[in-house]
């Protein structure tokens, strides 16, 4: 999941940023409200941090151009200014939730949990496909119960995201933007992608049949449930 923090406190910024990167996200700062929109519009995100006190611009007039730069983000808004009037027109504008400052990075994880299951419509942080089981908090694969399926990182990435994706064509392009943020130069036009849905099909099929995970011919790949 790649995530972007907004935020003009920057002991805070970096301690977000530490908590979410062990926690295996992929993180990107901004300190301004120039420069989120800048990185909003030119990577596409899971996730927008978002303070409201920025020193350039109100964070909420962000949030309404984030909206339409990045309309798929899911976005918290994480301020000191908890009036009534503030979390409502946050709301309004399209933000998923409101986390009050000071608050608790375990309690983040688990904001951004939550939204993420609203978002998909899942139930919990599971997703349970043909004879497979991926937790997503525990970033984990298994079949029919048997010990956790090895896949690396970028595996793991590019799995779940078509997983919350599923039935729907995802490109590479899209693909490549999720794993290395940005269209990461040469790294778009190489065969990059294909060489790791290759080895996750690998992994996977030693245990059981992948045939939900399908290559949409000139396109890029999708999980058909």
């Amino acid at each position: 999941m790649k995530v972007l923090i907004v935020e003009d406190e920057r002991s805070m910024a970096a301690e977000i940023e530490a908590f979410l990167t062990k926690a295996q996200y992929s993180c990107d700062l901004a300190f301004t409200a120039r420069e989120g929109l800048e990185k909003i519009e030119d990577n596409a995100y899971n996730f927008i941090l978002l303070d409201l006190g920025l020193p350039d611009k109100d964070g909420l007039m962000l949030l309404k151009e984030a909206r339409k730069s990045c309309p798929d983000a899911a976005c918290i808004i994480l301020s000191a200014r908890g009036q009534l009037e503030d979390r409502i027109k946050g709301l309004d504008l399209g933000a998923d939730d409101y986390l009050p400052k000071p608050f608790s990075l375990l309690e983040l994880q688990a904001r951004m949990q939550a939204v993420l299951r609203r978002k998909f419509g899942m139930q919990d942080a599971t997703i349970v496909i043909g004879d497979f089981k991926v937790d997503l908090q525990k970033r984990t694969v298994s079949c029919n119960d048997e010990a956790d399926i090895a896949l690396s990182k970028k595996e793991f990435d590019l799995l779940s995201y078509l997983l919350l994706h599923k039935n729907r064509p995802v490109t590479r392009m899209q693909l490549s933007e999720h794993i290395w943020g940005g269209f990461a130069d040469d790294d778009y036009d190489s065969n990059y992608i294909d060489v790791h849905i290759k080895n996750i099909r690998k992994k996977l099929s030693a245990r059981a049949p992948v045939d939900w995970l399908q290559t949409v011919r000139s396109v890029g790949y999708k999980v058909k449930i």
